[in-house]
């Protein structure tokens, strides 16, 4: 939780003390829109470090990773896809202004715009537009006849300076509903029992709205492995399982949260989905997590640009239903909670752009993007530090001092050794079980008391980024004579890579099924008659086997997956 700082988040420092009578961290990012400048500035207002003469000027969003390094979006002239926030490009620049990877997602079917997200593992998340003709509208239930822009997302591994490979993708397109056209595939009956999914016709599209999402933030959950995204249009933000295999993400079922690329969460306006309730937002960006060691860690965040009035904005503060790997929610209702369930409100406002960020010591740093003004405030809501650019920004991001030397930790990894997780080596561990921390949990192993997808969160010794490991799934190890044993079969090699043979004397000329169970309890694998099964596509972990002979009775093995 997670604000964009490649997942790797503010780490508490000595500086915290007295929390509510002083600012946080050092020095402010301050990327002007239309620049090939960027500066950073210290709390006295005066430019600490300055990137001049960048290929190609900001579009967008900026942000340091560690080490010291740039990540930026930049514009690229498209002749299909123009208009507010269109970037099209990313770059990583290092302190000494070196171009370290300027990879292009631009063509005359797609571009990237708006917001972008690191990710632990070094990949970056991009947000785009795709271009459907008028036909694919049609076909899928629109009752605008012309071209749409629905958004997409991809995550982006670099590869060269220049290159990288799309590792993995969702697109809108592939959970839209709509009940106009009973011939498209998507049709549903009544919209308002799938908000789950989007409904196409939800929002008036116009020649001007044909990206009738709009989105312009997302942000990324590594203790959850969930993506947040903000879409201006619609005025709400959604959440969405990046667990899912990029197939998976096209479909409805799979990943942690069991339903593919569909919603997980949606809020800010259940008009959209056909409920009754106040809309909360009146234009939204900046959706994000508020990052963990923050007051109100796991709370979700957007800047409400009119929340109070076309003139003043406000910081709007959810705290949403998370149960497991998904929301609660009651059907034919509003997503809950029915409003805000903390709001500040701004000196001014910004019609448009804009961003906030919340830090350790329980301060806020808050960008009014049109005006250019940036200024932090205490827990109290007194004004510590502002400054005004000459220029829009559309974001802007606090750091430490030792942020911008620090290399950060490395990733972390998790072995098992029956009940025993162990990460690799670090300063500090602190570990989390289904996206909740575990208290006292800060040892370079734990022994884990419940089965479940578990995270270690380290730091360096310098104490200046927080890093995550992969969710690691685990079973807890239980006495297996509890299970029927009056019918054993073997199931080898055990461990596995993926390859399982099954051996019986039994099942030889008799029908059977087998089920794979994964450590929560989902069905992973289906099959009939087979005694060698291709489990290659599962994670690392344990996993239950269940043999249903035609004789009766079921019949369980665990199993290992190790490749």
């Amino acid at each position: 939780m997670f604000r964009k700082s490649l997942q790797i988040t503010f780490a508490l420092l000595a500086i915290t003390a007295h929390l509510t009578a002083q600012q946080w961290g050092e020095y402010t990012l301050i990327p002007i829109n239309g620049s090939t400048t960027v500066r950073l500035r210290d709390t006295a207002s005066v430019t600490y470090h300055t990137w001049s003469g960048l290929t190609g000027t900001t579009a967008y969003s900026s942000y340091m990773l560690p080490g010291g390094v740039l990540l930026r979006t930049v514009d690229v002239t498209n002749n299909v896809f123009t208009g507010g926030g269109m970037s099209g490009r990313v770059q990583k620049v290092d302190w000494n202004g070196t171009l370290l990877w300027d990879y292009t997602y631009s063509s005359s079917t797609y571009c990237a715009h708006h917001d972008i997200c690191g990710l632990p593992n070094g990949n970056v998340l991009l947000i785009a537009y795709e271009l459907k003709t008028s036909s694919d509208a049609s076909a899928a239930g629109a009752t605008y006849n012309g071209t749409l822009w629905p958004d997409h997302i991809i995550e982006v591994q670099p590869t060269g300076t220049t290159t990288g490979t799309i590792v993995w993708e969702w697109h809108l397109w592939d959970h839209l509903c709509q009940d106009v056209n009973s011939n498209a595939a998507n049709y549903v009956t009544n919209t308002a029992d799938h908000p789950e999914l989007y409904d196409i016709n939800a929002v008036t599209i116009t020649s001007q709205t044909k990206d009738f999402w709009h989105m312009n933030g997302i942000d990324y959950n590594p203790m959850t492995d969930q993506i947040v995204v903000s879409a201006h249009n619609t005025d709400e933000f959604y959440v969405i399982d990046h667990s899912t295999t990029t197939a998976e993400a096209a479909g409805h079922t799979g990943g942690r949260g069991g339903r593919g690329g569909d919603f997980l969460y949606r809020w800010g306006n259940p008009a959209r989905y056909g409920q009754s309730g106040s809309a909360n937002f009146n234009v939204l960006h900046d959706a994000h997590w508020v990052p963990q060691d923050c007051p109100n860690a796991g709370y979700i965040v957007a800047l409400n640009n009119k929340g109070i009035s076309t003139t003043q904005s406000c910081i709007d503060m959810v705290n949403p239903p998370v149960s497991g790997f998904n929301f609660s929610y009651t059907p034919n209702t509003a997503w809950l909670p029915s409003t805000y369930t903390l709001r500040q409100n701004c000196t001014g406002g910004t019609s448009n752009m804009g961003n906030s960020q919340q830090l350790p010591n329980g301060n806020m740093l808050i960008c009014l993007a049109m005006s250019g003004t940036i200024y932090e405030i205490n827990s109290a809501g007194t004004t510590l530090w502002s400054y005004t650019a000459t220029g829009a920004v559309s974001q802007a991001f606090r750091y430490s001092a030792c942020q911008l030397t620090s290399p950060g930790p490395a990733i972390p990894t998790i072995t098992a050794n029956g009940n025993i997780l162990t990460a690799s080596s670090a300063t500090t561990y602190q570990w989390y079980v289904d996206g909740v921390l575990i208290p006292g949990a800060t040892g370079q192993s734990h022994t884990a008391t419940q089965s479940g997808a578990y995270v270690v969160r380290v730091t360096d010794s310098d104490g200046c980024w927080f890093s995550y490991s992969t969710l690691f799934d685990f079973s807890l190890i239980t006495d297996i004579s509890s299970f029927d044993q009056s019918f054993r079969f073997n199931v080898y090699p055990n461990p596995s890579n993926g390859i399982v043979n099954l051996s019986s004397a039994v099942l030889p000329g008799t029908n059977f099924s087998v089920q794979v169970m994964d450590s929560r309890g989902r069905l992973v694998a289906n099959e009939k008659n087979n005694l060698i099964l291709d489990l290659t596509h599962l994670e690392n972990g344990v996993y239950f086997m269940n043999l249903y002979p035609e004789i009766g009775g079921v019949y369980t093995e665990r199993i290992v997956i190790s490749k």
